[in-house]
């Protein structure tokens, strides 16, 4: 069980619902195809993500569709509010190392506010969920740079 975290502690706290509900810049399935598509094959999440660039190659503007648990909601707030400004290079191994947060592995969360979802650290069937916006800005990060 991850450090600080009991059993009888709440699964969604008041900073997790606050942040599912404040998705930055997010849009209806219908009406986005994004250009990268991802699902969590545990829980059925699933998420679309598109971001733009600034002249230095930099994240401009990134718009997410988003059908997911609180906690899949909540990391796409986080992903949608700090990756502005950030370049393509840090962001293509920040998928590896939420896992590794998530599965104890790391200390402290390699992404600012992740401490948000410290309650799913042990509970492990919703990784997936919070893994999609860090998996999909990870994808886009590195189908740009190719």
């Amino acid at each position: 069980m991850a450090a600080g975290v009991s059993v009888s502690d709440p699964v969604y706290t008041r900073a997790i619902l606050r942040l599912a509900a404040a998705i930055p810049n997010q849009v209806d399935f219908a009406d986005f195809s994004g250009d990268s598509e991802l699902r969590s094959p545990t829980c059925g999440s699933r998420l679309r993500l598109d971001i733009e660039l600034d002249d230095e190659g930099r994240i401009a503007a990134v718009r997410q569709a988003v059908e997911a648990c609180a906690f899949g909601q909540a990391a796409a707030a986080l992903v949608g509010g700090a990756a502005i400004g950030q370049s393509l290079q840090s962001l293509a191994g920040i998928d590896d190392a939420v896992a590794a947060w998530l599965n104890g592995s790391v200390d402290p969360a390699p992404w600012p506010g992740l401490e948000a979802l410290e309650p799913a650290r042990a509970k492990s069937g919703r990784h997936g969920a919070i893994l999609l916006p860090f998996r999909a800005i990870a994808r886009e990060a590195r189908k740009q740079q190719s």
